[in-house]
């Protein structure tokens, strides 16, 4: 097969129809426009270049749909080139996205950022973070004063990343219908807590960070770190150099599920590479938010306890 008759079957069959062929299907909650996250038990695939192109986070497998047939079926190219050949024509389930289609932003990141409002109390975003993330208001202002939160649209919240430096590179955005990452920015890490702490605990989201940080008081000597579900060189580069701090101890506090295994294996490979000490800390539910939100719950179950018990009755004076 010729070079042009190569390039005009890949044009023709996305990485998605593979997929959906081999049994994955779409993770809307974890999916964004540019990066589409496909799920079989406990393998992730996510598509990208408007589904030309993939890669698995969790290994360094990526490339085209030519590449993707052969990691997925174990075959060789011209295989591969025949199975590619069976799809054309068929179109796979596509995501629909609640927040509507908008034109790449003109200005900057750091102009972005800055455009919008810190969180407040008595916002949208704040009642959000209150009463639906069930996150205490000691947390919530701890971030605002290390500048970590912005209040985004639609009651959402915006969760900055930022590199050594301290200069934002993107940020998480989580809000009632939405879910995503900032339009061009770049995961490295969202960061809560001591910036020179020696107790680093890593999870997938910062609302699961800031639900550890609330759970554990905002433990001393702790700083409370998001990948933001993401992988990327910077965001291992990062971790490596907090690794590299004397007396550092790395904890995996990634979701209890296949993911987070996965997750928490390459930050016990940061730890071993540094030389640090490393732990693994399990959320009781999927996730930390989850965990907090139990606990908010047995809270009011408990003071419902308390109010249905009688008055001790006073004693009369004689």
């Amino acid at each position: 097969m010729e070079q042009r008759e190569l390039e005009e079957l890949k044009g023709r069959v996305l990485c998605a129809a593979v997929l959906e062929k081999a049994g994955f299907a779409i993770d809307l909650k974890e999916s964004t426009r540019r990066a589409v996250k496909h799920r079989r038990s406990s393998d992730i695939i996510i598509v990208i270049h408007e589904g030309r192109g993939w890669f698995d986070p969790l290994s360094d497998a990526k490339g085209d749909v030519f590449s993707l047939i052969q990691h997925l079926d174990g075959v060789g190219f011209t295989e591969a080139l025949a199975r590619a050949a069976e799809l054309v024509g068929f179109r796979p389930a596509e995501p629909i996205f609640q927040r509507p289609r908008t034109q790449r932003p003109i200005v900057s990141l750091a102009e972005r950022w800055c455009a919008r409002r810190v969180l407040r109390p008595g916002s949208a975003t704040w009642r959000y973070l209150r009463h639906e993330r069930h996150l205490p208001e000691s947390v919530l202002r701890a971030a605002i004063r290390q500048d970590r939160l912005r209040e985004g649209p639609h009651g959402s919240v915006w969760a900055a990343h930022a590199d050594d430096g301290g200069i934002v590179t993107g940020w998480e955005e989580r809000g009632p219908a939405w879910r995503g990452f900032s339009t061009g920015g770049a995961k490295i890490l969202f960061r809560l807590g001591a910036p020179e702490g020696l107790r680093l605990c890593v999870t997938e989201a910062a609302i699961d960070a800031m639900s550890l940080a609330a759970i554990e008081g905002l433990r001393d000597g702790s700083l409370y770190l998001s990948t933001g579900g993401g992988w990327s060189p910077a965001t291992q580069a990062a971790l490596r150099a907090l690794a590299a701090r004397p007396g550092a101890k790395l904890v995996a506090a990634t979701d209890a599920n296949s993911q987070g295994e996965a997750y928490a294996g390459r930050l016990r490979e940061v730890a071993e590479t540094a030389g640090c000490n490393w732990f693994r800390l399990r959320p009781p539910g999927d996730d930390w938010n989850d965990a907090l939100k139990e606990k908010a719950r047995e809270e009011v179950e408990r003071r419902k306890r308390r109010g249905g018990l009688p008055h001790a009755r006073r004693q009369h004076q004689g």
